[in-house]
């Protein structure tokens, strides 16, 4: 992936699948591989329902955050 996109669910899955596969050791150095700010990044997702978590390591998805809803059948 050259980019890391815009869409709030396809950004939780892509940053959450980068982390959790060891890719990238943190968020800040994820987002520094893609020219993305770590705080407007963890900023926008948590204004879309999502919000870092640094014990996880990811944005956990479990809760029906505003994305997921979005996507219910």
């Amino acid at each position: 992936m050259d980019f890391l996109p815009n869409d709030p669910a396809i950004l939780v899955s892509s940053s959450n699948m980068y982390l959790r596969d060891d890719e990238y050791d943190s968020l800040e150095s994820l987002c520094n591989a893609f020219n993305r700010d770590p705080e407007e990044l963890k900023a926008y997702l948590a204004k879309n329902g999502c919000t870092y978590s640094t014990s996880q390591r990811q944005f956990p998805t479990h809760r029906r955050s505003r994305i997921t809803q979005t996507f219910s059948l």
